[in-house]
């Protein structure tokens, strides 16, 4: 069953890409839709844009949120996540069977909360998405192993005070040791927030960033099988 949700953008033709957005807590999916979602879908004209309520209240009538952090310590943050991720990876799911589109085709666009619940995601399942733009965020745990089949783009303010910089720092390296695909961009003098810089960067690297596995493939001497065509390249 679907959250309360909001169609960005559906092309007049199949789409060729799934954009899949996920608020802030406090937030809800109109003001995701509105900070993101807009300039996703003017750059991807082609592409189902979505953006996904979460499906617990939070603080006013509008906000929401994936999980609660009352009381939440170090020590239980990540059973948080993790029983809130269940109905998170079905509403994917249940997207890319609507728009007929599959993993490789399929972008993770998350702020903070929302971050942390799509990195969490492909964290448990590296067959989600292709890629994961993580604006804001950082895992609930850093994990213990990665895939290249999702690049993940971390992008995040050095003045970030809620998620502090330091977290994004820590999953990039570790990614890195682990032989995943990540890049860090850092926002000079930027807050918990999304600015036009870390947009500019977040579609710079879905326009132009190979992924790593291409580059593994090449040198293998092996060639994308055809579910990777259609994808983000």
């Amino acid at each position: 069953m679907k959250q309360q949700h909001i169609i960005v953008q559906r092309p007049a033709e199949p789409p060729v890409q799934l954009f899949l957005l996920f608020h802030g807590q406090g937030e809800n999916p109109a003001q995701m839709a509105s900070a993101v979602g807009n300039g996703f879908a003017r750059s991807f004209p082609q592409a189902l844009v979505v953006s996904i309520g979460a499906p617990r209240p939070c603080g006013s009538a509008e906000g929401r949120q994936w999980y609660s952090t009352r009381d939440m310590t170090q020590q239980d943050r990540q059973q948080r996540v993790d029983d809130a991720l269940a109905p998170f990876i079905a509403t994917v799911r249940d997207w890319q069977h609507e728009s007929g589109l599959g993993p490789q085709a399929t972008a993770l666009v998350g702020f903070s909360q929302g971050s942390i619940m799509a990195l969490e995601a492909v964290k448990q399942h590296d067959d989600l998405a292709a890629r994961v733009v993580a604006f804001s965020g950082r895992y609930a745990e850093l994990p213990q192993q990665a895939s290249q089949q999702t690049t993940i783009h971390l992008i995040h303010g050095d003045n970030d005070e809620m998620v502090p910089l330091a977290h994004a720092v820590a999953a990039q390296e570790q990614l890195t040791v682990l032989g995943g695909d990540v890049t860090l961009d850092i926002i000079d003098d930027l807050p918990h927030a999304i600015d036009e810089r870390g947009m500019q960067r977040a579609l710079d690297h879905l326009h132009h960033t190979i992924p790593r596995r291409y580059f593994e493939e090449a040198m293998s001497g092996s060639t994308p099988g055809d579910a990777d065509v259609v994808t983000f390249i």
